[in-house]
């Protein structure tokens, strides 16, 4: 089978070489916040690996800290992947595993590579030195192994408080891997664990614990980001010492980074946690349920996934290449829809009082099959403000005084007059119509100075648009506090817009092209008005060279 990056060939080399019959990956995300888009590119190459070979793929939630996971977490994890297309094998946690990776630390305590520590936090940081100077063994490194079992028992037990005690492994205080000098891999933690309620105070670390899990589950390739590079010898020294077979093998690739794309989960906590947000869904997030919320399609984040690749090297993708690929979705599958965001009323003087003409629009031009909507005309209708100018700039192609335009799936209206309101702007447009000036008409040839859209007064719905920006300013001048680039204008909201009424029939989260607009999703009504979300703008500003 051809590979198309450096992680699928080591795959194929391992299957040709029979080292392995099947291929098995896992997702592991801890259970500490919702996913973001940083972890669709694991997602999709953990699982573009299963289905690509035939394998499998687990479902492990590392719930190892307790005092930052919840079950709500778990919940939504499950649905964006859900959402996103994948199907997990098993539906795994490390808790599952807290009985075994205890005797596995027991295990390393009798061969004399692990030993209880009294120091506290600081002190063991501060003993472990740098890049530079050797770290400096514990005073209680050379605790006898009855010593340790019995401290490591009694932690076990609730005898000490949080941070009293900590079990380390003897590694190397001398190793220019910082990892390796006598980690820290147990603590004790007196939280209560969604899983296991209060039976446990001691948690292990995620170093010592995944391992674990991945050897207990017999994980083939072990995938994770560039960051666990400097980890995997640790990695390594887990899985042997604690003498299991066969052996995982953990493969680090680059994590996706996004410009002006918050990827911690820490600080998108604060936003939520500080009402910036209005949550984890917010549709200006980068979580996974946030872009669901917006209208981005599933099946274009696994397309932005496919054309980022995967790397060795970490390096930063342009954040339009995300917005193309769903421009590109939806062009193909939204429908097309007439809105006007500040309506102008224009009166066709011709038409005679309660006169309608119904027409027929195509629901979307690149694909015949979604079909077509009825589009009546009255003799009130809205346009945008900004399609009318009684002193237009150079290269102005709408409306004017005396000037022509066609009315989109309608006919071609020549302006007549305007009338003022007090403050000098126009109110009301007149104009009539040309006869026979519909698609195919006789008249329908005219050169015209623009087609714009327009809604009926009398059958218009009055609705509310919400559209949405970057939560990040576009700062160039190095400033890299997420608090200093926070968008203030990351929402605008447009009341007083109306839309062409036949969305009415559509189900919440249906996505729209709203003409020479952008694109936009069907949110619902709240409070008792119809609200759309913009998915993303019309213009493609991405360079695809």
């Amino acid at each position: 089978m051809e590979a198309n990056n450096f992680i699928e060939e080591i795959i194929v080399s391992d299957l040709e070489s029979g080292k392995h019959d099947s291929i098995l990956t896992r997702f592991p995300p801890e259970p500490n916040g919702y996913l973001h888009i940083g972890h669709a590119k694991s997602l999709s190459i953990n699982f573009g690996i299963k289905e690509k070979f035939n394998g499998k793929c687990n479902l492990r939630f590392d719930d190892t800290n307790p005092t930052k996971e919840d079950i709500e977490y778990v919940d939504s994890i499950k649905e964006d992947i859900k959402w996103l297309g994948y199907v997990w094998d098993q539906e795994l946690y490390a808790s599952d595993y807290f009985e075994q990776m205890y005797t596995c630390a027991v295990q390393l305590i009798k061969k004399g590579l692990a030993y209880v520590c009294d120091l506290t936090a600081d002190e063991i940081s501060a003993s472990r030195g740098d890049l530079k100077t050797p770290g400096k063994e514990s005073p209680f490194r050379n605790r006898t192994v009855e010593e340790n079992l019995s401290f490591f028992s009694d932690m076990r037990d609730g005898k000490y408080a949080d941070g009293e005690k900590v079990l380390r492994a003897k590694i190397d205080m001398n190793s220019p891997n910082m990892n390796m000098r006598d980690p820290v891999i147990y603590r004790i933690l007196h939280a209560f664990h969604h899983r296991t309620s209060n039976k446990w105070c001691i948690y292990p670390m995620y170093d010592f614990a995944h391992p674990i899990e991945d050897a207990i589950e017999k994980i083939t390739h072990s995938i994770c980001t560039l960051e666990f590079e400097d980890h995997r010898p640790l990695y390594d020294w887990v899985v042997d010492n604690c003498d299991f077979n066969p052996k995982p093998r953990q493969i680090e690739f680059a994590r996706l980074n996004i410009k002006n794309t918050i990827m911690s989960k820490r600080f998108l906590k604060s936003l939520v946690d500080s009402g910036f947000v209005s949550g984890w869904s917010d549709p200006r997030m980068p979580t996974l349920s946030g872009m669901r919320e917006r209208g981005y399609p599933a099946e274009a984040i696994r397309d932005f996934c496919t054309r980022v690749g995967v790397a060795k090297a970490n390096s930063e993708v342009d954040s339009q290449l995300l917005d193309y690929c769903v421009r590109e979705n939806l062009n193909r599958n939204a429908i097309r829809a007439m809105a006007v965001e500040e309506p102008l009323l224009v009166v066709i003087d011709n038409f005679y009082d309660g006169e309608e003409r119904t027409y027929s629009a195509v629901d979307n031009p690149n694909d015949a099959s979604i079909g077509s909507h009825n589009v009546t005309i009255t003799k009130e209708i809205y346009i945008e403000k900004t399609d009318f100018s009684d002193n237009p700039p150079p290269k102005y192609i709408r409306l004017v005084p005396g000037g022509i335009v066609r009315l989109k799936s309608a006919f071609i209206v020549r302006h007549v007059s305007t009338e003022y309101d007090k403050n000098g702007m126009p109110s009301v447009i007149h104009c009539n119509y040309i006869e026979d000036s519909q698609s195919g008409g006789e008249n329908a040839n005219m050169k015209v100075q623009g087609t714009i859209q327009w809604v009926s007064r009398k059958y218009g719905v009055p609705c509310e648009l919400y559209k949405y920006d970057q939560l990040l300013n576009d700062i160039e001048d190095g400033i890299s506090d997420f608090k200093l680039r926070l968008n203030q204008h990351s929402l605008i909201t447009i009341d007083g817009a109306v839309v062409e009424p036949f969305v009415l029939e559509s189900s919440d989260g249906t996505p729209y092209q709203f003409m020479r607009n952008a694109y936009f999703k069907k949110a619902g009504y709240f409070s008792g008005k119809l609200r759309f979300y913009r998915i993303v703008e019309l213009r493609d500003k991405f360079n695809k060279k």
